[in-house]
């Protein structure tokens, strides 16, 4: 069993868990995430790490429940646990194999959106413990959905909070706190790094691409197999096919196919739109990206 040692509500409906697992702590890198499954019949859930801790063999999870797997992981309390913890898996932020002195120069920004600050956080963190840290927008509906704000802060150079609705912060979407920024207040980013909602993700990617700010973007909200045999995150990336959960999760933000993505994520929900989309995807439907048979 993979022991829940902490646990506590960031808000009504999302939750933060420090999870004991040795192994996957131990090898742990920005950017990547685990499968954890609650019990022994139940749905294998890939979840991006948020922290990890080597010393103490530790990951942290931050989740929101969609469905009922993660309806009853919500309910486990700090000394029970998970059957399985897999990982780390998928690719470490590209961010990891640059030189900590090429960084140093480099104005990068982070925009997350949500449950999204979770995955930032780690970059983010990695980033200010090399010595290179860069500005970070959390967005949420209200002051209630914001999350990590003090750790967020801890590793930022300048954090920005918007909320939707004025609450807190700023007010507006997190692309309108970028566009003041760059247009208004003279910042300028050599990079953007944007996790969030598939949304919010694209439109970052529009007025990134105005801008002239390279973006990288997680296609973590897609995945469902986590392994590349379902095929629920085939994605096309300038005209590729890539899968998130093998090949990224993150890619070039301006050469993913946002809007055949969302389209796609809908119909695979149904049983109906998965045959159909067997059919029309043929070999690439699922072990197109060439990691599994």
């Amino acid at each position: 069993m993979y022991k829940i040692l902490e646990k506590k509500m960031l808000t009504s409906n999302i939750i933060w868990m420090v999870v004991e697992a040795p192994r996957v702590a131990k090898h742990a890198m920005p950017g990547q995430f685990v499968i954890v499954r609650s019990e022994e019949d139940g749905e294998r859930i890939p979840l991006t790490i948020c922290d990890y801790d080597r010393e103490k063999g530790t990951v942290t999870i931050v989740f929101q429940p969609i469905g009922a797997s993660t309806e009853k992981m919500k309910h486990l309390e700090a000394g029970e646990g998970f059957v399985d913890v897999v990982g780390p898996l998928g690719q470490a932020s590209e961010l990891c194999s640059e030189d900590p002195e090429t960084l140093k120069n480099k104005k990068i920004i982070f925009i997350a959106g949500g449950v999204g600050t979770a995955p930032v956080y780690p970059q983010l963190k990695w980033l200010y413990e090399q010595g290179a840290p860069a500005d970070a927008i959390i967005g949420a509906k209200s002051e209630n959905f914001v999350i990590l704000e003090k750790e967020m802060a801890a590793v930022a150079d300048n954090l920005y909070i918007t909320t939707d609705d004025g609450s807190y912060g700023r007010s507006g979407m997190v692309t309108k706190c970028l566009e003041d920024l760059v247009n208004s207040e003279g910042k300028h980013y050599d990079l953007c790094v944007a996790i969030g909602p598939m949304i919010m993700m694209k439109f970052v990617c529009k007025l990134t691409e105005q801008l002239g700010i390279p973006t990288v973007v997680s296609m973590n909200p897609i995945m469902v197999d986590g392994t590349g045999m379902c095929g629920a995150c085939r994605v096309l990336v300038g005209g590729e096919v890539k899968f998130a959960c093998v090949d990224g999760p993150e890619f070039d933000g301006h050469k993913v196919d946002f809007d055949n993505a969302m389209k796609r994520q809908a119909q695979y929900k149904t049983e109906e739109g998965r045959m159909k989309l067997a059919l029309e995807e043929g070999d690439t439907h699922h072990g197109g990206c060439g990691h599994c048979s």
